[in-house]
C-alpha cells in the first residue's frame, strides 16, 4: 500500500474509526487496532486473528508484561514502517517485538545493536542474544567479540562479571584472535584480581584453556610458573610440568620414535585474516599459483581453484569486502589490460571490466572500495595516466595523470589518499615519489625517497608509508625507509635479511610481511616480517615455491576461513620434527671422515624417567 494510504489508515486508528479489534495491557490501557494491518506485521497477531480454534473471532486481545510505550511503536511501525530506536530502548523492544513475532522489528532491533556493538558492550549483547534466541545476533555478537578480543580483555567491564565457565569457554576458542597468548593470561588474571579471594582457586581451569605452549619461554617461567595464583594452587602443578615438558621438548624433538603429535596447549588459533599471494613468475615463466598464509601455524597452504585463464604476472591485486581483483600484468607474451576476479567465499573466478590502457608493472590501491590501477608498461611506453574502478557500475574511469611515468613502482594508501613511490621511467631508476587528492583529483609530487628505488614495495603501516627493498640501478637492496606525511620527511628504517626487488608486501598481524623476489641472482621464497615495536625483522616460513613478480592481498573476516588455513594442526610438530631430520641429515653428510678421529663428546637421549625427574624439578 502507497504511504498516503498507510498514513490515512494511521489516522483512523488514533480516532478510533473503523477499528475492528482492543488491545489491552495490565495497566488498563487499551489500544484500537485494525486486525489485517497487524497480521501483515505480526506472525502472533496473523495466528491470533485467523485462527479456527475460537469459538468466535478474537476482537479483545489482553497481552500481559507488555509496556505501552514499547506497543504504541511496534504499532507505529505496523502502519507506518517507521521505527526509532536509540540505545535506551533497542532491548525492551527486541524482547517485545520477539513475543509477538514482529520479525521486521526483530531485524532492525538487531542491525540497530551490531552497528552499535563495542568492546565494552559486546558480551552484554551475546549474552542477551542467547537469552532471547536472537541466533543471528548472537552469531554477530560473538564473532565480533573473537575478533576484537584484545580490546575487549583490555577494557571490558562485562568480562568481568562472567562465570567461570562462561571464561573459560571464552579463552579456549580456536577462533580467539590473539597474536599473543600474554593477552589471554592477563585477561584471566584480570578476572580473578576483580575478585581475588573468591576466584583464584578458578586459576587451574583456566590455564588448561589458555595455550601455554604457545608462550615464549621466558615469558612462561617468569610471569606464569611464579605467579602466587600458580605457586600456592598445587593442583596447578601438573599444568606446568606438561609446558615445561613442551617448552624443552623442542630441543630432543629429533630424538623421538614415531610420530610427535601437537599438545593442545600447543595447538595454534584460527586467523581472522588470510593472506594470499596470487601469480608471479617463476621458473622462468609465469604461474597462476596461489597460496595462502596461515599466521598462526607459520605454514603456507596450496589453493587449489587458480584462474583458469591461465597465469599472469608483474600485476596487482585489491580487494573488496571478500573479492580479489587481479589486475593487468602480463603472461610472457602478452600485456594485459584484462582484470580478473575471485570470490574466496564461493571459489568462483569471473571477467571483469577491462582497464582502458594495458599496465604491466602496475600499482594498484584500494580507496573507499574504489580500485586504482597507476603507471605501469605496455608494451611500447611506460605510463602516468592512471584510472579507478567502481565495481558497483563495473566501470573503469581515468583520473588526472601522475606528475611523471612510473612502472614497476608501489602504491598505498593512508588517511583518504593515495601514495605511490619509485619505479622506472624508461631511463633510471627513480626516487620521487607523489601522493594523490581524490578530492580535487590532484597529484602532488613528495620530497624525494633517500635512494632509488624500482621494482619496490610501499605500505602504510602506523601512520607512516613504509618502502621497502628495490632496484636501485645497480643491484637489488634490502634496505627500507618510512615516509611521514606531518614532517614531509624520510627516515631510514632497519634492513631486511634479503636484498629482494619485484616482491609482494602486506601488513598482517600489525607486521609488515615481505614474500618472495628477486635477489639479483635467482627467484627466492623467503618471507619475513617487520615489527615496528621491536624495530626488528623476522624471518617467517617460506612459500612453497620460488616467485617474483607476484601481488599479496589479506582478507579478514572469511565465514569459510577453514578452507585456507592449515588443516591439520595436531601434526605441526611432527612437521618441526621432520623439517629438523632433514636439517641434521643434511649437516652429517657434510661432515667430513677426519671428524671421527676428533675427542668430541656425544651426548645421547635423555630416558623418559630421567626427563620426567628433571621436569619435576623445573617446577619446584
Amino acid at each position: 500500500m502507497s504511504q498516503q494510504a498507510m498514513q490515512a489508515l494511521y489516522e483512523l486508528r488514533k480516532d478510533r474509526l473503523l477499528c475492528d479489534a482492543t488491545i489491552r495491557l495490565d495497566d488498563g490501557q487499551v489500544f484500537h487496532v485494525h486486525r489485517a494491518i497487524l497480521s501483515a506485521s505480526s506472525n502472533y497477531f496473523r495466528a491470533l486473528f485467523t485462527t479456527t480454534l475460537h469459538g468466535s473471532e478474537k476482537t479483545d486481545v489482553h497481552l500481559p508484561g507488555v509496556n505501552a510505550d514499547v506497543l504504541n511503536m511496534l504499532l507505529e511501525y505496523a502502519y507506518l514502517r517507521k521505527l526509532k530506536l536509540n540505545s535506551q530502548n533497542v532491548s525492551a523492544i527486541l524482547v517485545t517485538a520477539d513475543y509477538l513475532s514482529f520479525l521486521g522489528v526483530i531485524d532492525l532491533c538487531c542491525q540497530y545493536i551490531k552497528s552499535n556493538i563495542t568492546p565494552e558492550n559486546c558480551l552484554g549483547i551475546l549474552k542477551f542474544a542467547r537469552d532471547h534466541f536472537c541466533k543471528q545476533l548472537e552469531k554477530e555478537a560473538e564473532r565480533y567479540v573473537m575478533r576484537n578480543f584484545v580490546a575487549v580483555a583490555q577494557n571490558s567491564e562485562e568480562l568481568l562479571d562472567m562465570e567461570s565457565e562462561q571464561l573459560a569457554e571464552l579463552v579456549g576458542a580456536d577462533e580467539l584472535n590473539v597474536k599473543s597468548e600474554e593477552v589471554v593470561w592477563e585477561c584471566v588474571l584480570r578476572w580473578i584480581n576483580h575478585k581475588p579471594e573468591t576466584r583464584k582457586h578458578h586459576i587451574v581451569k583456566l590455564m588448561k584453556n589458555i595455550r601455554l605452549g604457545l608462550l615464549e619461554t621466558q615469558f612462561f617461567l617468569e610471569n606464569v610458573k611464579e605467579h602466587p595464583f600458580v605457586t600456592k594452587n598445587e593442583a596447578c602443578r601438573p599444568v606446568i610440568i606438561e609446558t615445561l615438558r613442551f617448552l624443552y621438548d623442542l630441543e630432543m624433538i629429533t630424538q623421538k620414535d614415531g610420530e610427535v603429535a601437537t599438545p593442545e596447549i600447543a595447538r595454534p588459533r584460527v586467523p581472522h585474516e588470510i593472506l594470499f599471494a596470487i601469480g608471479g613468475w617463476s621458473g622462468g615463466s609465469p604461474t597462476n599459483f596461489i597460496e595462502t598464509y596461515d599466521t598462526r601455524a607459520d605454514r603456507w597452504v596450496k589453493v587449489d581453484q587458480v584462474d583458469p585463464t591461465g597465469p599472469r604476472a608483474y600485476h596487482g591485486t585489491a580487494v573488496v569486502g571478500f573479492n580479489i581483483y587481479v589486475i593487468g600484468g602480463f603472461d610472457g607474451m602478452d600485456y594485459f589490460n584484462s582484470c580478473r576476479c575471485f570470490n574466496a567465499v564461493s571459489k568462483t573466478w569471473r571477467e571483469i571490466a577491462p582497464m582502458n590502457g594495458r599496465r604491466c608493472y602496475v600499482s594498484v590501491a584500494v580507496l573507499r572500495d574504489l580500485i586504482y590501477a597507476m603507471g605501469g608498461y605496455d608494451g611500447h611506453h611506460r605510463q602516468n595516466t592512471a584510472e579507478k574502478y567502481d565495481y558497483k557500475t563495473n566501470q573503469w574511469t581515468l583520473i588526472a595523470p601522475m606528475n611523471v611515468q612510473r612502472s614497476d613502482a608501489s602504491a598505498t594508501t593512508l588517511n583518504g589518499k593515495i601514495y605511490i613511490t619509485g619505479g622506472f621511467n624508461g631511463q633510471e631508476c627513480m626516487s620521487s615519489a607523489e601522493v594523490y587528492d581524490p578530492d580535487i583529483n590532484q597529484w602532488t609530487l613528495l620530497t624525494p625517497m633517500r635512494t632509488r628505488r624500482s621494482g619496490v614495495s610501499c605500505i602504510a603501516y602506523h601512520g607512516c608509508i613504509y618502502v621497502i627493498g628495490g632496484f636501485n640501478g645497480i643491484s637489488r637492496m634490502c634496505s627500507g625507509e618510512k615516509y611521514s606525511p606531518a614532517t614531509n620527511t624520510w627516515a631510514p628504517i632497519p634492513d631486511m635479511y634479503n636484498p629482494r626487488s619485484n616482491f609482494a608486501i602486506e601488513v598482517i598481524d600489525d607486521m609488515i610481511f615481505a614474500i618472495g623476489g628477486f635477489n639479483g641472482v635467482t627467484t627466492i621464497y623467503h618471507v619475513e616480517c617487520f615489527d615496528e615495536r621491536a624495530n626488528e625483522w623476522y624471518e617467517a616460513t617460506d612459500m612453497n615455491i620460488y616467485r617474483s613478480a607476484l601481488s599479496a592481498c589479506v582478507i579478514m573476516g572469511l565465514p569459510n576461513v577453514y578452507d585456507y588455513i592449515h588443516k591439520h594442526r595436531e601434526r605441526l610438530m611432527e612437521e618441526k620434527r621432520q623439517k629438523l631430520l632433514a636439517m641434521e641429515s643434511q649437516r652429517n653428510a657434510n661432515i667430513q671422515v677426519n671428524d671421527i678421529n676428533n675427542n668430541n663428546i656425544i651426548i645421547g637421549p635423555v630416558g623418559q624417567n630421567e626427563e620426567d625427574e628433571q621436569m619435576e624439578q623445573m617446577a619446584d
